[in-house]
């Protein structure tokens, strides 16, 4: 999954120093979990959809790995952001280990604090085992990622004061050998019917302010050359 890359349609954003940054206080229930409650929608609502080849197995970190990606959500959704990072969907060593976006190991672990259980898939590739916060590879776009926002930010409260990180799709693709596929290889009529249940969740959280935490008239940075056509369609028709 590439490195989400930020292309500014509204005011810039000024980094504060984390001495005039308050505390951070724990995110309002309302928000937090309106924002999970929509996620579980989306879930279900997937889980109606089938997938034929080249799709061999399918993992959902939202599901498997809830506990770390619920303490992700619960613990950095502080009230509305000006920015949303938002991605395609889970990397084979990112999210689809810890629950958390582009979430490489050492960072979820060591720089956003986040633990948890992370159960087995109901279907695991021998190739592709979900070995949670234990696992040794490294997803190198997270890494780059996350460590970007670390150096310029030094603690994670100043970047999540401002940002938020998300993932429009929660489902990773596997083809039968174990290579990761993503939506823009799926079978035409699958691929939208996915995308369609996806942007219709992120438009749904954009109108409720309660269940997303971003200001609705600002930039939304995408990632990779398939999805950076997506924003165009999460965020239009009245969204």
């Amino acid at each position: 999954m590439a490195v989400p890359h930020a292309y500014p349609l509204g005011p810039q954003v000024s980094w504060e120093p984390a001495s005039v940054l308050m505390e951070p206080q724990p995110c309002p229930q309302s928000l937090a979990e309106g924002f999970l409650e929509e996620e579980l929608r989306l879930n279900a609502e997937l889980n109606q959809l089938q997938f034929s080849e080249p799709v061999g197995i399918i993992y959902n970190p939202v599901e498997y790995a809830w506990e770390p990606h619920r303490s992700y959500v619960t613990r950095y959704c502080q009230g509305p952001k000006e920015v949303l990072f938002l991605g395609m969907n889970p990397g084979p060593f990112g999210m689809a280990q810890t629950g958390v976006p582009f979430g490489e190991v050492s960072v979820v672990r060591d720089w956003l604090g986040i633990c948890g259980p992370v159960r087995t898939p109901p279907q695991e590739h021998p190739k592709r085992p979900v070995l949670g916060l234990e696992c040794p590879q490294s997803e190198v776009s997270g890494a780059r990622f996350w460590g970007f926002f670390r150096n310029l930010c030094g603690q994670p409260d100043v970047f999540f004061h401002h940002c938020f990180v998300h993932n429009l799709c929660p489902l990773l693709f596997l083809a039968p050998s174990g290579r990761n596929l993503t939506p823009a290889e799926l079978p035409a009529k699958q691929r939208e019917q996915l995308l369609g249940l996806c942007d219709a969740a992120l438009c749904r959280q954009r109108k409720d302010p309660a269940r997303i935490p971003t200001h609705s008239d600002r930039t939304v940075p995408f990632s990779g050359p398939f999805s950076s056509h997506r924003p165009g369609q999460s965020m239009g028709h009245g969204c």
